[in-house]
């Protein structure tokens, strides 16, 4: 594999869109804006049958994208995965509709994968829209105490138990973590190839972490850098409000991480514990949204786009 700055080298970025047309657009305007100083990029966007658009403004507004065009939604990690396997760069960015780049991003991560041979995935510090830092773009694997200190809010607490507080880490502390954020993932291809891409077991959720998971496990580093950044609408995908579907795929999402990667090792009786409360929490996040619907009524057009959450724990 040549040296990933060499000046023969190219980057693949996959977007995956779902009725997002404008925030897409201002995705594609930034990575014209600042695009890779040393590399040749190869944009593709999957379109999940948007139906609003979206085709016209790409054909119209960006011709030299790829594009991709699903009769339906295929969901997030099916999506990417046909974006990622349609290149062959050494390496791709993952970036979601609604991320949009900040001037020498891309370089930046690029210099720490060429530095390290071992960072198979590298993701940026990731800011919400008023500026502040989005404290997902970094993480710890979750769980069951960590999951529960998140939810609850007793994780956020000033004098919290660490077991309660440990799935968020330090937004200014550059390294390896055990996860970044799919909102903007640069993946060496070379890692892809060993391990495989996102798994479509996810329609939506939790495919960033398992990748991460799966990538740690076969040796690879993910590695967080804040000294560069971009911009993360959180829920400029999908709105405000969960549709019941990504509600469902969400807590799918949680019961697929946890029966695949902690289940087979830990007590029985835990683990039915945790699926319990995956399913409670099921019930309790459906009620509280149509709650939201009934006194806030929107029309959220249908949208079952990638969620700016991506994990539903931002």
């Amino acid at each position: 594999m040549p040296t990933l700055s060499d000046e023969r080298g190219t980057l693949d970025v996959a977007i995956v869109s779902y009725r997002c047309k404008e925030r897409l657009h201002d995705c594609l305007a930034s990575l014209e804006r600042h695009p890779p100083s040393a590399v040749a990029m190869t944009v593709r966007v999957v379109d999940n049958g948007s139906g609003d658009g979206t085709l016209d403004m790409l054909a119209r507004e960006f011709p030299d994208v790829s594009v991709i065009a699903n009769a339906d939604n295929r969901g997030f990690a099916a999506a990417s995965n046909q974006a990622i396997t349609a290149g062959r760069a050494p390496v791709v960015l993952v970036i979601n509709p609604d991320t949009c780049l900040e001037a020498g991003t891309i370089d930046t991560l690029l210099a720490v994968m060429d530095a390290e041979p071992r960072v198979g995935i590298a993701g940026p510090a990731l800011l919400t829209e008023d500026g502040s830092p989005d404290h997902a773009a970094a993480r710890s694997f979750p769980t069951p105490l960590s999951s529960l200190g998140h939810f609850t809010g007793l994780g956020r607490r000033p004098r919290a138990p660490d077991a309660l507080r440990s799935y968020a880490r330090d937004p200014a502390a550059a390294g390896p973590v055990d996860a970044v954020n799919g909102a903007f993932m640069l993946i060496r291809r070379a890692a892809l190839d060993q391990v495989g891409d996102f798994d479509e077991g996810y329609w939506m959720y939790m495919e960033d972490l398992d990748l991460c998971w799966r990538f740690g496990e076969a040796g690879w580093l993910t590695w967080y850098e804040p000294s560069v950044s971009a911009f993360h609408l959180k829920g400029g995908s999908a709105g405000p409000v969960r549709s019941l579907r990504l509600d469902y795929a969400f807590h799918y999402g949680m019961y697929r991480f946890y029966r695949r990667h902690y289940a087979p090792s830990r007590n029985p009786l835990l683990n039915v514990v945790v699926f319990a409360g995956i399913l409670t929490h099921l019930g309790i996040s459906v009620a509280r949204t149509g709650l939201v619907r009934t006194f806030s009524p929107q029309d959220d057009g249908g949208r079952e786009g990638k969620e700016a959450e991506i994990t539903g724990q931002g």
